[in-house]
C-alpha cells in the first residue's frame, strides 16, 4: 500500500524527543497482543485495521508519529492518515524493535 519514496519517516532520536517533550501524538498501530507486550509510554493504540474508522480519535492539527514493530505497518498507517488529510505524519523507522533495543522506556501495563 505504501510508497516508500513518499512516506516521511522519523529517526529514533526524533521520536524520543517527540515523546519526551510531548510535541507529537505517538500512534501505535500494532495488534492488541503486541501492544500488551510493551509500548511507548503515552502512545495511543489504534490497530492498523481500525485506523480508517478511528482516525477521529487523533488531533489532525498535531504532529503524529506512527509506530509498529519494525517500521513497515507504520508506513501504511502514516499513508492512511495522510490520505485522510493529516498534514504532519511520519513513520518511526525501525519501530518498537529499535526503540526497545536502544533502551528507551517501554510501558508493559
Amino acid at each position: 500500500m505504501h510508497d516508500q519514496t513518499s512516506t516521511p519517516e522519523v529517526t529514533l532520536g526524533e521520536a524520543v524527543h517527540a515523546q519526551a517533550h510531548g510535541v507529537a501524538q505517538i500512534l501505535d498501530v500494532r495488534e492488541p497482543e503486541e501492544w500488551q507486550e510493551g509500548h511507548i509510554p503515552g502512545a495511543i493504540h489504534i490497530p492498523l485495521g481500525e485506523l480508517p474508522v478511528r482516525k477521529g480519535e487523533l488531533d489532525p492539527a498535531q504532529p503524529v508519529v506512527v509506530v509498529c514493530r519494525s517500521g513497515r505497518r507504520s508506513l501504511d498507517g502514516a499513508d492512511t492518515l495522510i490520505t485522510a488529510g493529516f498534514t504532519n505524519v511520519k513513520s518511526l523507522a525501525g519501530g518498537m524493535v529499535d526503540w526497545a533495543d536502544a533502551g528507551h522506556p517501554v510501558d508493559r501495563s
